[in-house]
This record gives structure tokens, sequence and C-alpha cells, in this order.
């Protein structure tokens, strides 16, 4: 069987710059597999906020994560990268992360040089770790994946805290202790990030989150400035969101949903990605076997 990591690094080598769309749930996971997609993303904030409505500050737990990876990966094939956070704890703790990660089924994963106590990558007052612990991090992580086509990619956060220049040294770091990709947080220019393509030999990942410190730049323009991964972590959620919060004020406005059917799944799509009549044939069967089983009694 072939491993996931394998087929996220050959995705890159397909699709240029590949397309990584972030999903909350294993339906969004669905629908992105059967709309193309070629890989797909878990957020570390994407499951604190929809699994526990709580904000991005390293809350959640690693059972959390994996317990999210599991659902994903048995429902859709496509490699999913996962935001390991901080590693959650001791560079023991890093390794038995990224160890359970790639038992979960998850096709890589990324760690990040913030502190411990984190903060969303685009919130101000974040703190870095040293170079030297991000490297033992990544170290870890490495010896912590169940086979070594499993991604481990390195994201730093130091450009808005200590500028460019430094936020380069690090990655540069990065790469030479094995990271296999680098994800340059927050940056504000498509000069940062050929800044970062230029000297670095790895794939460069881009972070297109909406209403953050980084503009929304297009395919194109990331392309030319030499980006190999392109990320939109929760487009999805924010969208389902407003959605959903349009209708809940409607319903309690109006008294009724009608004037924000228009909003909604149908249910033909639902049952579409659902795999429903599938489903529904398979139990038929079952049923007419148990019938037929009775019958002989």
């Amino acid at each position: 069987m072939e491993h996931l990591g394998l087929k996220f690094r050959q995705a890159i080598q397909q699709e240029k710059p590949l397309q990584l769309l972030g999903v909350i749930n294993a339906y969004v996971a669905r629908m992105a597999e059967l709309n193309g997609y070629r890989a797909i993303y878990l957020s570390g904030a994407g499951v604190a906020n929809s699994k526990f409505a709580l904000p991005d500050l390293g809350m959640t737990s690693l059972n959390d994560v994996v317990e999210e990876v599991e659902h994903i990966t048995s429902a859709c094939t496509l490699p999913l990268i996962v935001d390991a956070d901080t590693g959650w704890g001791s560079p023991l703790n890093v390794r038995r992360s990224f160890k359970a990660l790639s038992t979960a089924g998850a096709a890589g994963a990324h760690i990040e040089d913030q502190q411990e106590a984190k903060r969303c990558g685009h919130r101000d007052h974040k703190h870095l770790v040293s170079t030297n612990e991000m490297v033992t991090r990544i170290k870890a992580a490495l010896d912590g994946r169940n086979h070594d086509s499993f991604v481990v990619m390195a994201r730093t956060d130091a450009v808005a805290v200590e500028g460019e220049k430094k936020a380069l040294e690090r990655a540069i770091a990065y790469q030479n202790a094995g990271a296999d990709a680098i994800f340059a947080e927050a940056l504000t220019t498509l000069e940062q990030y050929e800044l970062f393509t230029k000297n670095l030999n790895i794939p460069v990942l881009a972070n297109m989150t909406e209403f953050g410190k980084t503009p929304l730049l297009t395919k194109q323009q990331l392309s030319d400035a030499g980006v190999s991964i392109i990320l939109y972590p929760l487009s999805a959620f924010r969208a389902m969101n407003a959605a959903a919060l349009k209708v809940l004020q409607t319903i309690r406005q109006d008294g009724t949903q009608q004037s924000v059917v228009n909003l909604m799944q149908n249910r033909q799509d639902l049952y579409h990605y659902l795999n429903y009549e599938k489903f529904e044939n398979e139990l038929e069967a079952y049923l007419q076997l148990m019938e037929s089983k009775h019958g002989n009694d």
C-alpha cells in the first residue's frame, strides 16, 4: 500500500503550487476529495474552534487532534497534513505526538517554533523558542514518524517577531535539521515569499488565511514567487459559520427558514457526498439475506 506521505510528496510535484484545503471534519474532507483536491489539512485552530468552541491558544490535546485525524482518514483517501502546534510538550512528547499522528493515518504534520503557550499565528505578542530548541523538536518529530515518507514540516513565526532576516536564518537551520518543508507564517509581501523560496531547497508553504496579516494572493502570484504549497486552513469553516449564523438568526426572527433555503445544501447533494445509495443497497442486501435465512428455519 502506498504511504500517504509519498502521495502528498507526489501531489506537490504534480500540482504547482499544490492547493491544500483545510477541512474541519470527515464530511468536508469527502467533499474536497470529490471536487478534485489532491490534499487536505486539519487546523489546530479548527479543532479548538469547531469541536470545543475554544480559541487557538494551545488548549486542546494530542488526543483531541488524533481523534479527528482518525475520523477524516477513515472517510477520505486524500493525504492529510495536520497542525501539531508546538508538539504538546518535551521532545519525548513531540516524538510520541508524531508517532500517534502517523499511526492515525496522517500523511504529515507541521510543528512550530512558538513557545508552548502559543497564540494564533496572526495575533500579536507571540513568543518563540530558541533555534536550537526548535531544531530539537524537528529531530524528535523525525524520530517519531512511522514511515520515512511521513512529511515533517517546520513552521516559523519569526517574521512577525524577529524580522525576515532572522526568520530566514531559522528556516535554513530547520531545513538543515531535516525538515521536509517550511511553513513561513504571517508574511506580508510577495517579496518575503521570494526571499524564502530562493534561499531554501525544500518546498515553502504560503498560508492564505482570511482576515490575517497576509494579503490574499492568487495561485499565479504565489507560483511566480516560487511557493510550492498554498494553504487555505479555515476558508470552508468560516463560510459554514456565516451561513449557519444567517440561518439561525432568520429562523428566530422570521419564524421560518424559507428565505434562506438557498444557503443550504440540498438533500440530493448531501446524499451524494455520503454515498447514501451504496450503503442503502448494502443494507437491503443484508436484510434480504436475513429474511431468506429466517424462511429456511
